[in-house]
């Protein structure tokens, strides 16, 4: 709740981000935990973005998790991009190029039109549901 004591001490402008957790796993440099978009926006009003360059901290993971987070309800994605990643001097490895950037910014567009009338909380009741006629809360 550190963010919205933020929000309650007079900054309104706070946004969450996700960018992964440590675990055991040695792969990826963390554990892209995107069970967290959905959860945050069910316990804040916050806008939720995840960060997929930062979580995979590879290049070719970028593109997929990065439409899993859209399709989960993220309301941006921050990643990384540079003209040659393989000549950057950080964070190549996991930069797109202004190409697959460009590639999966319109799939992502696509998704994003799929799930854009999810609410914060897609699986909260806002009425009773009819069963064979009668009503069940």
């Amino acid at each position: 709740m550190a963010a919205e004591y933020i929000v309650s001490s007079g900054q309104p402008n706070v946004i969450l981000c996700e960018r992964g957790i440590r675990t055991f796993e040695t792969y990826t440099r963390n554990t892209l935990d995107l069970t967290a978009v959905p959860l945050l926006h069910h316990l804040t009003h916050l806008p939720v973005i995840v960060d997929p360059s930062h979580a995979t901290g590879k290049r070719w993971l970028v593109r997929p998790m990065a439409m899993a987070a859209v399709a989960a309800g993220a309301d941006g994605i921050m990643v990384e991009v540079h003209p040659r990643p393989d000549e950057a001097k950080s964070d190549g490895e996991q930069s797109l190029t202004f190409d697959q950037f460009g590639d999966m910014a319109s799939a992502l567009r696509k998704i994003h039109e799929e799930v854009r009338t999810l609410i914060k909380d897609p699986f909260a009741m806002t009425g009773p549901i009819k069963v064979g006629g009668a009503s069940k809360h």
